[in-house]
């Protein structure tokens, strides 16, 4: 370790402290919240409702891996699940984030899609990206069941939710790993139970 470094914590005690925080984090995740978004998705399978998920940045990367597991695991034991990753189309966020703006890249896309009944799941740290804000707000105009995953006061987008899966966390790092974990939840429950 070079001398700008050496004052600092070792990196094993720094792994240690941060996985001590983070199952003090998991400790807090709200199991009812989740055991109900785990029933709207059934719900909206069983009725062929589509499900769509969106995010920014590593949110982005969760709501992607969400939708893979959903696609790929979850709808392989049974009804199969109609779910898209809003993240996952690049050309159509590029062309959205360039001629109009980057607010609308969601919406934008659930114009297209989503129909009264449809769930709309969004994942915000902050809460209060406005592209995910702008996309629960349409789908709640339009009647779609909303689910959001948040992190610290639960931002914008907690309230507009008709279920917010809050992680009260201030650190972002935190706040991904327990959206990454109650993801899993929702999935994991549809491949083994």
């Amino acid at each position: 370790m070079s001398s700008e470094t050496s004052s600092a914590l070792p990196p094993d005690v720094f792994a240690g402290e941060y996985r001590s925080k983070l199952l003090r984090t998991l400790d807090t995740l709200d199991l009812k919240g989740i055991g109900r978004a785990i029933e709207i998705l059934w719900e909206a399978r069983d009725q062929q409702r589509h499900i769509f998920v969106c995010g920014n940045g590593g949110s982005a990367s969760t709501a992607s891996h969400f939708v893979c597991d959903m696609v790929k695991g979850a709808s392989q034991r049974g009804s199969r699940f109609r779910i898209m990753a809003l993240t996952d189309s690049l050309p159509t966020i590029t062309a959205y984030a360039n001629d109009v703006s980057y607010d609308c890249v969601f919406v934008e896309q659930l114009k297209n899609f989503a129909q009264k009944g449809d769930v709309v799941m969004a994942l915000s740290g902050s809460g209060n990206s406005a592209n995910v804000v702008r996309a629960l707000e349409y789908a709640n105009s339009i009647g779609c069941q909303t689910i959001a995953l948040t992190g610290r006061d639960g931002g914008k987008l907690g309230p507009l939710a008709s279920l917010q899966i809050r992680v009260a966390e201030p650190h972002m790092g935190r706040i991904e790993d327990g959206h990454l974990i109650a993801c899993h939840m929702l999935c994991y429950y549809f491949m083994e139970v």
